[in-house]
């Protein structure tokens, strides 16, 4: 996972409350195991014309013109806007996967379904939450300028637009120095690695039946 720094990216608005994983990323589609390759079944029902397929490659297929990253400058997004519990449904770990592949690190809702917004933190996707009402003058500004973009720090944990107006947002202390350190589950318990070596060399000359050779 890599670290998280800070960065200024293109807000694209999707204005639809109670998105789930099933939407996010289709069930046809979570045959593999892998981080990546997901990003172009993103929001594929919603994103293309036609019903796709796993391994059907997707840059012949007819795109949805209405749909919001299919335009510009969407297409280069980093910043998703959304509406309320965003990501419920299933637990699937492939939405943030999805997500990410396409190229979107932050996604910004007035709140997240729980299991969502634990994957996406694991995954290296930060879940930004924000009043309803800030969320609505974000959706207001988008639409108004076209390209608009926010700069994010989860350092300091704020949010800065073009004209230097700033919001602070809060993320679990514990999940925020990983996401700074670029660590996941297997990162951290690999950062002990040596301790784990000795103890099994200790427990293979305590117990050596335990190590059939």
């Amino acid at each position: 996972m890599k670290a998280f720094t800070p960065f200024t990216g293109i807000v694209a608005p999707l204005d639809r409350a109670n998105v789930d994983t099933d939407q996010i990323i289709p069930k046809q589609f979570l045959k593999s195991i892998q981080r990546t390759g997901f990003g172009p079944n993103l929001f594929d029902g919603w994103r293309y014309l036609d019903a796709g397929e796993p391994g059907q490659d997707c840059s012949g297929r007819a795109e949805n013109p209405d749909f919001i990253l299919n335009q510009e400058p969407y297409r280069q997004a980093q910043i998703l806007l959304a509406r309320d519990n965003f990501g419920c449904g299933s637990s699937r770990e492939h939405a943030p996967w999805a997500l990410l592949d396409f190229g979107i690190r932050v996604v910004i809702a007035p709140g997240f379904a729980d299991i969502f917004q634990s994957n996406s933190l694991k995954n290296g996707l930060l879940p930004v939450v924000l009043e309803a009402a800030i969320v609505d003058e974000l959706f207001r500004r988008v639409a108004a300028t076209p390209g608009y973009s926010l700069a994010v720090d989860l350092e300091s944990g704020r949010l800065r637009d073009p004209g230097g107006e700033t919001w602070s947002f809060v993320i679990d202390p514990f999940a925020r120095e990983c996401l700074l350190q670029g660590l996941d589950e297997i990162g951290l318990t690999l950062q002990h690695a040596d301790a784990i070596r000795a103890y099994e060399e200790r427990r293979r000359r305590e117990a050596p039946w335990l190590f059939p050779r």
